[in-house]
């Protein structure tokens, strides 16, 4: 199990690294064997099976990381692509007409390289390319080994040209994956906070599945997982944003290791330009498996579609591979990792090797830009962005040649700068806490080796005098109940929401249903993480009969005094939603047997109902339920005449439609919902 969560609050960051393993002087190789691609140094053996197309033996100072081959049959929320274990990195997508395909099966084609960069430091490198006989995709796999390191640098690429069938379909998942089958790795890392130990083979024996990708393991309450994190395992617990994200992966405290070490697998994501969803994505990261998830609409983000002429190459991702005492924790092996996620970490390396990697921008092609802006009063944590021009960030995957940047804005002088950015233009984007609605500004331009400045003047949306606002415009539901909020009963003290959601009872919590009194209600205990339309049924494992009392209709009470309604004649109520799932679930599909696949939204104003909100389908997010609280953000303002309001006491009903369900080929919760950032009530 991991050591305790403490040790770096206390253990300074230099005595950490000192429990590390020394690297010793390398010797870089680069072989064909006949059944293996080989690259290696004095520390870190990979060798590519030609016939899988997937590194099968991984040894760090000898010791196994990987395991041998394994296989669990595919099943709806277990074991995806091809089932295969005991490999990785390897390439694995969902793209092709019938869905998953993992490359390398079929005839793949193979580049071994052997170079020496611009700082004489010799390198090595694997490259896998397939053609995938009935589209005519082309995937490809890349892997470099630098001397002196113990990570492998990795690129992914693919390649469609049809003009027969200009448009084959989305491209729904594309990640790469180290996938071991070994006793070796005991604790999964999400980020700083999140980390918990793996379930127990015996764990595993006896697990109940109750939703799609989860578990009860309360039939195990001695296991370390149960014992320490909580009853219920899946894959969602251990997601994680893009914005701060940084390193995930897997440690072994160093009981099966060969000589009682420790070790650590981690995916570093310094460099996040070629993914899609801007800092809002969240995706899976570690389950026993460590993901590097290129694309995925697991939390209902767009995915971009494969269409003649596509070509897109991801990456760098770099997975460091470390070693240390047996006394060495999984937050120092962490931090290790840590220091390789600077976006300009070997940018020199990378330069070398771009004629070895279609599509990757050099520094050559790459500018600055640099911003100060003069931000809002109570503005927190405010971000800029850099992605498509022209849409929103988070639709960023309708140019598959646009890349993304986001950096913190420093709250005190206004001063940002983003490096590195590939030459093109722009939209900016700049939000923060505290602060409803957002700055955009397109056509900023970047151009390469040049320096762009923009200043900015951002002032607050504003539609009159505030009357009041409920929870934290955050572009997330974590201020609410069972958010953000930790589970006290459990040592390591995870956030409620990453828990699986059905232990969160919405009819115990609130028996009468939501009623809040602004000015009295505090919005982390009287307003519920998800408003749902009924709960319980279908997916949930606790409450299996739908329950239906008080769950679709929240009030929201308030006080007026004479003096804000009177000579005023419009209302704004503005409702940001940090994700909403409608019957569309995370696809971004229409389907027309289904009622509610477009969702309409209600407000009614002292018992008259204004204009619905109808989410539309593309704007679907599976959130809450797959253990999220920042999904696709979108917003409304309701408009009406302050004639609705009255002196003294006004209610607001908040309304989705009564049992608005949809149908789930995979075991999840049926009803639709919503997730609310922040509510704010204006008059003019």
């Amino acid at each position: 199990m991991a050591k305790s969560k403490s040790v770096l609050a206390i253990v300074p960051l230099f005595v950490c690294l000192s429990n590390l393993v020394a690297p010793t002087q390398a010797v870089l190789t680069a072989k064909d064997t006949g059944p293996q691609l080989v690259i290696a140094n004095d520390r870190l053996y990979a060798a590519v099976n030609k016939t899988t197309g997937a590194i099968q033996n991984l040894l760090l100072d000898g010791q196994d990381l990987l395991g041998g081959p394994g296989y669990e049959n595919p099943t709806p929320g277990g074991a995806t692509g091809n089932g295969a274990s005991g490999l990785g990195p390897y390439l694995d997508c969902y793209c092709t007409p019938s869905g998953f395909y993992t490359p390398g099966h079929i005839a793949p084609r193979y580049q071994l390289i052997n170079g020496t960069d611009s700082s004489k430091t010799p390198y090595g490198g694997i490259v896998m390319s397939e053609t995938y006989p009935a589209t005519g995709q082309v995937l490809e796999q890349y892997w470099f080994l630098r001397e002196g390191e113990t990570g492998l640098h990795t690129f992914s690429r693919l390649t469609y040209n049809n003009k027969t069938t200009p448009f084959l379909r989305n491209l729904q998942e594309f990640r790469t994956m180290f996938r071991p089958n070994t006793a070796l790795w005991t604790d999964l890392s999400t980020n700083e906070k999140q980390y918990a130990p793996l379930p127990s083979t015996e764990a595993k024996n006896k697990q109940v599945t109750v939703q799609d990708a989860t578990w009860y393991l309360g039939n195990t309450p001695d296991d370390p997982y149960v014992q320490q994190e909580g009853d219920y395992f899946t894959k969602y617990t251990f997601q994680d944003t893009w914005r701060d994200h940084d390193v995930h992966g897997m440690y072994s405290d160093g009981k099966y290791s060969d000589d009682g070490s420790t070790f650590g697998a981690w995916l570093v994501m310094g460099v996040k330009d070629t993914y899609f969803g801007g800092p809002l994505h969240s995706d899976l990261v570690v389950d026993g498996i460590v993901y590097n998830y290129m694309v995925s609409n697991h939390h209902g983000d767009g995915t971009p579609n494969i269409t003649d002429g596509f070509d897109r190459t991801f990456g760098p991702t770099y997975f460091h591979y470390n070693k240390g005492s047996p006394t060495t924790t999984l937050q120092e092996l962490r931090e290790d990792a840590v220091q390789y996620s600077k976006p300009d970490w070997n940018a020199d390396f990378y330069d070398d090797i771009a004629k070895y990697v279609p599509n990757y921008v050099p520094t050559t092609k790459r500018g600055t830009w640099k911003g100060h802006v003069k931000l809002p009063k109570g503005a927190t944590k405010p971000l800029a962005v850099l992605a498509q021009n022209g849409v929103d960030f988070q639709d960023n995957d309708r140019d598959t040649k646009a890349y993304q940047y986001w950096a913190d804005i420093n709250p005190r002088t206004g001063n940002v700068e983003i490096p590195r950015v590939k030459e093109g233009t722009y939209r900016l984007t700049i939000y923060a806490e505290g602060i409803f609605g957002q700055y955009t500004q397109d056509n900023v331009v970047i151009k390469a080796r040049k320096t762009q400045n923009t200043h900015v003047n951002w002032n607050e949306e504003s539609a009159g005098k505030e009357i009041w606002r409920i929870g934290m415009p955050d572009k997330s539901s974590g201020e609410y109940k069972h958010g953000y909020e930790l589970d006290t009963t459990k040592p390591l003290q995870p956030e409620q929401y990453r828990n699986y959601w059905a232990v969160h009872d919405f009819p115990t919590d609130f028996p009468n249903g939501v009623v809040y009194k602004v000015g009295e209600s505090d919005a982390a205990k009287d307003l519920n993480y998800i408003h749902w339309s009924v709960f319980g049924g279908y997916g949930n494992s606790l409450r299996t009969e739908p329950y239906y009392e008080n769950v679709n209709n929240w009030t929201i009470q308030f006080d007026l005094s004479k003096k804000q309604i009177n000579q005023k004649k419009k209302a704004t109520f503005t409702v940001q939603l940090a994700g909403a799932k409608t019957a569309a679930g995370n696809t971004d599909v229409f389907n027309a047997t289904e009622p509610y696949a477009n969702l309409p939204y209600t407000v009614a104003v002292n018992g008259r109902d204004l204009k619905p909100w109808v989410i539309p389908y593309y704007h679907s997010s599976s959130c809450g339920v797959r253990s999220a609280v920042i999904c696709y953000n979108i917003d409304n303002k309701f408009t009406f005449d302050t004639s609705l309001l009255v002196e003294g006491l006004n209610e607001f009903t908040l309304s989705l439609p009564y049992n608005a369900i949809d149908y789930e080929s995979a075991v999840l919760p049926q009803s639709t919902y919503v997730q609310y950032d922040a509510l704010r009530l204006e008059i003019e």
